[in-house]
């Protein structure tokens, strides 16, 4: 490979929270931190390089979106899942979480219904309940492994409730279900049915494997984009998280300039001068160190799955279709799930996210993220099966 993810790189001391929160939180200082989801690989080096000079140039006033922006945008969206979009469309926000806070006030009213699907990020949550609205949730299906819709509640949650907004995750988080078209277009079939509005957050959109698809949902038909707002971002795609920029697609004027209003009245601010230098630098010329780190994922994918086969069956795993986070069935170990958590941090020396942060469905399950150089990987499984085994 012509980038080098196997490289271990100290990022203690560095503010970050994945690292740097350990003492805090008061975890074990010796833990090995697979949880929040950024990556332990460094960005490409065409980002970097546009940092610097931006740098080096002294100035970091007001900074705004220009064609050259749009550009990158368009032709990464265009070239990566064949959706032309519109320059009038994009709309900048530090974050899609701050987006979907955003969407939640500017569509629905207190004590108006919002419905996710659970189990999920648990933002999704938060930017609902926080805002004073009902929280409505559609628990997925899981059986055999993996995960599936439940149409008819689907359906009659929104019947029931009234609800006025859908906030769907494509690629889901923490399942790492892609949905298939015939999936996303049924979901779309009944929010149409019932007037219900999409967000649809695809941050994770750039992680698909096993030869999957991911499909933009706006791009299934001219329908359902007049009725959605797409958020998307290279935060996830290119390890850019801290410097706060995503990328808001909404095509109808209409619900673009009521999503405009409410945000314009947080008085967000301009975007970030290195977030969008980072944004277009990364959608230009990151393109191979992607599909380099997918081939490398991907292999840490088998590397843990057919290690919990052979070493730790009492695991399940659960092959992720997309997404760097992997969702662990971990309800055959004889601990009950409200020790599981604790089992994890100071008996395999692991801090993973814990189930229930996702919802009630989710007791006895755990995340992790695999975006590490392999050797954190194999330590941490080993850890994991030195752990198991001294519950026998």
């Amino acid at each position: 490979m012509k980038y080098n993810f196997d490289e271990v790189i100290n990022r203690k001391n560095t503010n970050c929270i994945k690292y740097d929160s350990i003492k805090t939180s008061g975890k074990p200082e010796n833990i090995i931190p697979l949880w929040v989801a950024d990556m332990d690989f460094k960005s490409p080096p065409a980002v970097s390089e546009a940092l610097i000079k931006i740098s080096q140039h002294g100035i970091f006033g007001y900074s705004h979106i220009d064609d050259t922006y749009f550009k990158a945008v368009f032709q990464w969206y265009h070239t990566r899942f064949g959706w032309d979009i519109q320059r009038e469309w994009l709309i900048n926000t530090p974050g899609v979480v701050h987006a979907l806070a955003t969407a939640v006030r500017a569509f629905t009213k207190k004590g108006e219904s919002v419905l996710i699907q659970t189990p999920v990020y648990p933002p999704f949550y938060t930017s609902i309940t926080e805002n004073h609205r009902i929280l409505v949730t559609n628990q997925l299906i899981y059986q055999n492994g993996t995960y599936q819709i439940d149409f008819d509640d689907f359906e009659q949650q929104i019947k029931q409730h009234q609800v006025k907004l859908f906030i769907l995750c494509s690629p889901h988080n923490p399942i790492g279900r892609v949905w298939t078209k015939q999936e996303l277009t049924k979901m779309i079939e009944i929010c149409q049915k019932y007037h219900v509005l999409i967000i649809s957050d695809e941050i994770h959109s750039d992680f698909v494997y096993q030869k999957g698809t991911h499909h933009i949902l706006a791009s299934l038909n001219p329908i359902i984009e007049q009725n959605c707002i797409i958020c998307t971002a290279p935060s996830k795609t290119f390890n850019l998280a801290g410097l706060q920029i995503s990328n808001i697609l909404i095509p109808n004027p209409k619900i673009r300039e009521k999503f405009l209003t409410v945000l314009s009245a947080n008085h967000t601010g301009d975007p970030n001068l290195f977030g969008l230098t980072a944004c277009q630098a990364a959608y230009e010329h990151g393109a191979e160190w992607l599909d380099q780190l997918l081939i490398y994922l991907s292999e840490n994918i088998c590397y843990v799955r057919d290690f919990l086969k052979k070493q730790i069956p009492q695991i399940q795993f659960i092959q992720p279709q997309g997404t760097y986070l992997l969702w662990l069935d971990c309800t055959a170990l004889p601990i009950a799930p409200e020790q599981l958590e604790d089992f994890f941090i100071h008996q395999a020396g692991l801090w993973l996210n814990d189930g229930t942060m996702f919802g009630e469905n989710a007791k006895g399950f755990q995340r992790v993220n695999i975006a590490c150089p392999r050797s954190i990987l194999e330590q941490a499984m080993h850890q994991l099966k030195l752990a198991v085994d001294r519950l026998y």
